[in-house]
């Protein structure tokens, strides 16, 4: 028979949801007001009602509210899962596949600068430190280091286009470059993280090529032919233009990609991504539609997601100066030496170079989802992750406000796009 939540387990459930999601979005609305990610609130949110504070000063109502009820908070965790799947799938949307093929050109040597060098300092940190810092007891260090250098690689899109938006430069040449640039950046970094959990997967260092062929194959697919028929799917849903019924084709698509991912042995937030650049590019999944489903996202299951974080750690008990110091540090000379130098390469001057650096260094959602993914699959410890989340929390605050520093500084960046 079936195990189902009781009445009192639904009603701890209800109780947890609430909490999470009032305190996650109170504390996002704050950091929105000084012009700051919301994402940011909802991580300290988590940590407010975690173990860290809640639970270590007050452990009574801490138990009473999240751990009297294992079922219940197991269902909360559900719904937190359901909610990276989701935003992952509205990431997919920011992918815009025209604009890569128009723009890819100037953008390559920042995109492919400011993934190889991140990628391969990652990597031998990583593996030079692994003893000292990166080592688990059941990671690989091969696995491992090839894990933190993606890390590194991977740009946040959706942070990088808020920038632009409120510097009012998204539509100005430079903004277009950066933003085409982050987003080679986000796929390439996606499709390097499933080949590394293909690898974990298998549990060899060079991976179930198969496996390996096999996720290459359907991202091909997906931005290919898969792109075609989930157009034509779309198509035939937005007859009569009935809003819900293209809304609920696309999140059956994308829990259909995420399925499928997974079944493939990796995680189903890869297939999200995928089906989301997809979907985003249909011209029948139109930008009310993407409006609709990102709200829904972004201020009521995301923020459970994020907030969930702060619940699983305790980040006193686990915090290390010493590793947040290394990892902030190679994140940062990492990225903003490739982009910098991917950015001359491409033609650009100084002021601009360094701007486009700063926008590209900027981390978010999508590092503290890989991050989490390798913490639960045991590729890298607490003290690592809590470094990851430091880190992008750091690069997201300092990006906007030097990328403005210098826009000011050189007005031609201000050109429109001709």
């Amino acid at each position: 028979m079936v195990s189902k939540l009781s009445s009192v387990e639904v009603l701890h459930f209800l109780i947890i949801v609430t909490v999470v999601l009032v305190f996650a979005r109170i504390l996002g609305e704050f950091c929105r007001k000084y012009n700051q990610p919301s994402i940011i609130g909802e991580i300290v949110a988590g940590i407010i009602l975690g173990p860290t504070l809640l639970g270590a000063y007050f452990p009574n109502l801490f138990n009473n509210i999240f751990l009297v009820s294992p079922k219940a908070y197991g269902a909360f965790d559900g719904l937190a899962n359901v909610g990276i799947i989701l935003l992952m799938f509205i990431a997919g949307f920011e992918v815009d596949l025209k604009q890569i093929k128009r723009d890819g050109k100037h953008a390559a040597a920042i995109s492919l600068t400011g993934i190889v060098f991140p990628f391969i300092i990652g990597f031998a940190t990583a593996w030079f430190f692994y003893e000292r810092i990166f080592s688990n007891g059941g990671s690989n260090q091969f696995i491992t280091s090839m894990f933190f250098g993606t890390a590194l690689s991977i740009t946040a899109l959706s942070v990088i286009t808020k920038i632009l938006m409120d510097l009012n430069i998204l539509k100005t040449k430079i903004g277009s470059l950066v933003l085409t640039s982050a987003m080679i950046d986000d796929f390439l970094g996606w499709v390097l993280f499933s080949i590394i959990m293909q690898m974990m997967h298998t549990g060899k260092d060079q991976g179930s090529w198969s496996a390996v062929l096999m996720v290459l194959l359907f991202a091909a697919f997906m931005v290919t032919i898969g792109r075609w028929g989930v157009n034509k799917m779309l198509f035939v849903a937005q007859k009569n233009l009935k809003i819900g019924r293209v809304i609920t084709l696309a999140i059956c698509l994308c829990f259909i990609a995420a399925i499928i991912t997974e079944f493939l042995g990796v995680r189903g937030v890869f297939g999200a991504f995928l089906m989301g650049v997809a979907v985003g590019d249909s011209e029948y999944f139109t930008e009310r539609h993407k409006l609709i489903l990102h709200q829904f996202t972004v201020n009521i299951i995301a923020p459970l997601f994020f907030a969930s974080i702060g619940l699983r750690l305790n980040f006193v008990a686990n915090f290390n100066f010493e590793v947040v110091a290394i990892i902030l540090g190679i994140a940062c000379l990492a990225k903003l030496l490739g982009a910098g130098i991917g950015s001359r390469i491409s033609g650009l001057n100084k002021n601009e170079s360094i701007a486009v650096a700063f926008g590209m260094n900027a981390r978010g959602t999508q590092e503290i989802v890989l991050g989490l993914l390798a913490l639960q699959a045991k590729i890298i410890d607490e003290k690592v992750f809590e470094g990851l989340v430091v880190m992008t929390v750091v690069t997201v605050v300092i990006s906007g406000p030097i990328m403005k520093h210098y826009f000011l500084k050189d007005q031609k960046l201000r050109l429109p796009i001709v």
